[in-house]
């Protein structure tokens, strides 16, 4: 639904597949190869500098989207589709690279292998409820992670770079990564008892 006050431009199609707000989804998929390509370079520190840069760009258009979607009425099944998967796969890449090249190591892999876990088990619930018919409104709480979420892999892609600016960089990161994970155990328990009550209301 649009928000009040906020009128529609003139000429601006409606939901359509070249819609700015879909542009912009389909930018954050495209840049993921772009994330990943950064870790390559491994002569200079503006490869993990231009990888930060990236994620938050990335960042920064998944709330544009949204607004936008909103604001000019240009909800669409194919954005409603592409949203929400382009944002775990932009997040499963950069933790994948960051335990490839050691950012992400030890005990705190577990804290990347719980959200990876998290989100794969949400989608499928989410598919799953579908079937149903029914929606789980995204908490607060779920919104306060994520936002915990990007901060941390912003933090722990500029990593060694990072650090030689201010040394607490990396550590700053995985110890917000940690937080993200907790919450994430959290969020991700609201959605299994969310699934097993409608389960339970099916089969009586």
């Amino acid at each position: 639904m649009a928000q009040q006050g906020v009128a529609t431009p003139r000429g601006v199609p409606r939901g359509r597949f070249g819609s700015l707000p879909n542009i912009l989804t389909y930018g954050r998929i495209l840049a993921i190869p772009a994330l990943v390509a950064c870790f390559f370079v491994t002569t200079a520190d503006w490869g993990r500098w231009l990888a930060m840069w990236i994620f938050i760009a990335a960042g920064v258009s998944d709330f544009l989207d949204g607004y936008l979607a909103r604001a000019w009425q240009q909800q669409s099944a194919i954005g409603r589709m592409l949203d929400p998967i382009a944002d775990k796969l932009i997040v499963a890449a950069a933790l994948l690279m960051l335990a490839a090249y050691g950012t992400i190591a030890g005990w705190s892999l577990w804290a990347g292998v719980i959200i990876l876990c998290r989100e794969i088990l949400v989608s499928g619930l989410r598919e799953f409820l579908g079937t149903l018919a029914v929606s789980v409104p995204v908490t607060r709480l779920a919104k306060w992670k994520t936002v915990v979420q990007m901060v941390a892999i912003g933090f722990l892609l500029a990593g060694p770079a990072g650090d030689k600016i201010w040394p607490y960089t990396t550590l700053f990161g995985l110890t917000l990564l940690w937080i993200a994970a907790i919450l994430t155990l959290y969020t991700g328990f609201d959605y299994l008892k969310a699934t097993f009550r409608h389960v339970m209301t099916e089969e009586e």
